[in-house]
């Protein structure tokens, strides 16, 4: 059976508060849903695997947009309003999925959890 999941990747580097990082990842993880089709939310629903991983930098977090990108895996850019903490358009997230496990592992395996 195959295993899906969805990734968050988290700016590390912006030193958001708790209530700030929680409200980015969901932005992230619901518009990448989104973008998923039904049949997919529906394989993951089962177990609803989720994830939160940090990355260090916005180069950094537009690299792995870029390889999600080209991977054709559905995903999600989140950049903030900038109503509270942040400039407007700031970068904040980046929602990965759902999709097969595998196929986001190959690309992410070597980030940390958040």
């Amino acid at each position: 059976m195959e295993k899906f999941k969805q990734v968050i990747l988290v700016r590390n580097d912006l030193k958001m508060g708790e209530g700030k990082i929680a409200t980015q990842a969901c932005h992230a993880s619901v518009g990448a849903m989104r973008l998923t089709s039904e049949e997919t939310v529906k394989k993951w629903e089962k177990f609803a695997k989720k994830i939160a991983l940090k990355v260090g930098s916005e180069k950094e977090l537009m690299e792995f947009y870029r390889k999600i990108k080209r991977e054709k895996i559905p995903c999600f850019l989140v950049k903030d309003a900038g109503l509270t903490q942040l400039e407007p358009g700031t970068v904040t997230a980046l929602g990965i999925g759902p999709v097969e496990e595998k196929k986001v592992d190959k690309i992410t395996k070597e980030l940390k959890l958040l």
